[in-house]
């Protein structure tokens, strides 16, 4: 990441003269001046940052060519909803790694099917939707109005520590990571969840268009780096189109269930 650097030259008083200086022999005067120098990382070297942007979130490098956060509010929500995009991210990408690692011949699109289940998947469903409906109000409260909902409703003993909104603490740092740079850690998170996104993405796009994981087409490309790009597979002109077509089907059907799975409209 490169650093933008803003330079600030303050003069020092001049020495009276007759009155002997520190440094300098009696009777001279002194009109230099301190330098002192400031460096932000920017996206782009060379660009300031927009006035909404002054570096004081976690992971701000002076991206916001839209102008999408000039918006106090929205700013915050935006940065609210990168967080736990980011932290979601990070989750599917080592799971999609980690399945494939584990066990290469089931293919992570399909993972899910394969899975031998001693009740009705109907039920894991609804039990995760009111699972997750639950904790996900409870985390917009917390947003709307902070410290709200700290306390468990069922447990009133349970009570998070005051704390910043998207970083609770308490129970949910195990390993108690918040007490070192917490600052120096924040940065790190959202570095790394940004390219989980991104990851993410890749993993999807490399799924429709090969219908194999990561690993298999991290293989792939390294035995032939050559013919296993994006650009080797695919062909856009104003007047030819080559398509690498979707690999995998339209719907899954799981029991009793079909599920959509189409691929996403990246090519004409």
């Amino acid at each position: 990441m490169a650093a933008t650097c803003s330079n600030v030259f303050v003069a020092r008083p001049a020495a009276v003269a007759g009155r002997r200086a520190r440094t300098m022999p009696k009777g001279m005067v002194s009109n230099a001046t301190i330098r002192s120098t400031t460096c932000r990382a920017m996206w782009l070297p060379g660009s300031d940052a927009p006035a909404h942007l002054d570096g004081s979130m976690a992971g701000d490098f002076g991206f916001d060519p839209l102008g999408l956060g000039s918006d106090p509010a929205t700013l915050k929500w935006y940065q609210e909803a990168e967080l736990q995009h980011a932290r979601w991210a990070m989750f599917a990408v080592a799971g999609i790694v980690g399945q494939e690692l584990a066990n290469p011949d089931v293919f992570f699109y399909e993972a899910a099917t394969k899975a031998d289940l001693p009740f009705d998947i109907l039920g894991v469903v609804a039990f995760q939707f009111f699972a997750m409906h639950y904790v996900e109000i409870r985390r917009w409260r917390d947003f709307v109005k902070p410290g709200s909902v700290d306390a468990d409703p069922l447990f009133p003993g349970n009570k998070l520590p005051d704390h910043e909104v998207g970083y609770p603490g308490g129970i949910f740092d195990p390993f108690g990571f918040a007490k070192g740079d917490v600052d120096k850690m924040k940065v790190r998170e959202i570095k790394n969840g940004r390219l989980a996104m991104l990851a993410y993405v890749g993993c999807i796009v490399q799924a429709q268009v090969t219908g194999k994981g990561p690993v298999a087409c991290w293989a792939e490309h390294v035995s032939n780096p050559m013919s296993t790009t994006i650009v080797s597979r695919s062909l856009i002109t104003p007047t030819t189109v080559v398509s690498p077509g979707c690999a995998i089907p339209p719907v899954t059907h799981f029991l009793d269930i079909d599920i959509p799975t189409p691929c996403l409209p990246l090519w004409p």
